[in-house]
């Protein structure tokens, strides 16, 4: 029902005066931009995305600390993914995160340890349903509700250095960049649910969304907290055609995580409340093509134990509607 009002408009974006046709033509590209973000597309999706972060500040329950050896761990996480969207309310993604990460860090004697990851992670299945949309002139609103499951495929053998972490020496720099930190997998099966809601005004626009991991016991009975995700953009389109949109916006986001737990005993060193604020990109072409780029930098971090914090994070993706 709603393909057909949308071919409607669409047909009145040709028939109409040349003053109605440019409200309408900026209906039509927001449809089209929508389509191409998978808001409303239906069938296969492919793409690709990509977050960078680099971790080179030392912290201690939230306080900023000296770092004589230079510790520091850059990430970078590559996920393919490829998704159905059986109709206008129902699709399903499964994701394939390829992980990357370099390290520098204290090897507890006073000397340093450099190394690298890599290898697969963690795969993960998600459905999604779209409760609400509506599509008018001025206005538009899309609503999505999230919930999925994620297999324990990556790695755990980093993991296993939590039984063997070297105790605190006086005078010896303590690692901030531990064996949590490097694994691939959690060994664990993972539930995922989350929500996300998108609104448009004329050309401004605002998203938002929220995921939460419930977490359960892996390798070594080891549990990762449950983990909450969420962030805030509000923004507008600074191109709007027949073929091209857009949109530019300002993304505050923010991560919200408690205590690991390791047989019992709670991982001191693994909490964490984030906030993050930076600019998001995001170009479509036609109903086929959606680029995303982004930058987040941290405006409050604060963290248990000595942890090695995030310094800014890039992010990317590119998604296209088969």
């Amino acid at each position: 029902m709603k393909l057909r009002l949308f071919c409607t408009l669409a047909l009145l974006c040709v028939l109409a005066t040349p003053c109605s046709v440019a409200v309408a033509c900026d209906l039509c590209a927001i449809y089209s931009a929508s389509r191409a973000s998978g808001a409303d597309a239906r069938g296969f999706s492919v793409g690709m995305a990509e977050q960078f972060t680099s971790y080179g500040t030392l912290k201690n329950d939230g306080k900023t600390v000296a770092n004589p050896l230079g510790q520091r761990m850059d990430s970078s996480i590559t996920q393919i993914f490829g998704s159905y969207t059986f109709n206008n309310r129902f699709g399903v993604q499964l994701t394939l995160p390829i992980i990357d990460r370099s390290f520098k860090r204290s090897d507890g004697t006073g000397g340093v340890q450099t190394g690298n990851v890599f290898g697969i992670g963690d795969i993960t299945l998600i459905g999604s349903f779209m409760p609400y949309q509506k599509f008018t002139e001025d206005f538009s609103f899309t609503s999505r509700l999230l919930a999925g499951i994620k297999l324990p495929s990556g790695s755990t053998s980093r993991l296993k250095e939590e039984l063997m972490e070297v105790p605190e020496v006086e005078g010896i720099p303590e690692s901030g960049v531990h064996g949590h930190d490097l694994t691939l997998g959690s060994g664990s099966v993972d539930g995922i649910i989350g929500t996300a809601l998108s609104t448009r005004w004329r050309r401004f626009l605002a998203a938002a969304d929220i995921q939460y991991a419930i977490r359960s016991r892996g390798t070594i009975h080891y549990r990762f907290a449950n983990d909450l995700h969420w962030s805030f953009s509000p923004g507008g389109y600074a191109l709007m055609n027949h073929k091209e949109t857009l949109a530019i916006a300002l993304k505050v986001s923010g991560e919200r995580k408690s205590l690991d737990n390791l047989a019992g005993a709670p991982a001191d060193d693994t909490g964490i409340n984030a906030v993050f604020l930076g600019p998001d990109f995001l170009f479509t072409w036609k109903d086929k093509l959606s680029v995303n780029l982004g930058a987040d930098i941290p405006v409050m971090i604060h963290n248990t134990a000595l942890q090695s914090v995030p310094d800014f994070r890039i992010r990317t993706a590119i998604t296209w509607n088969l």
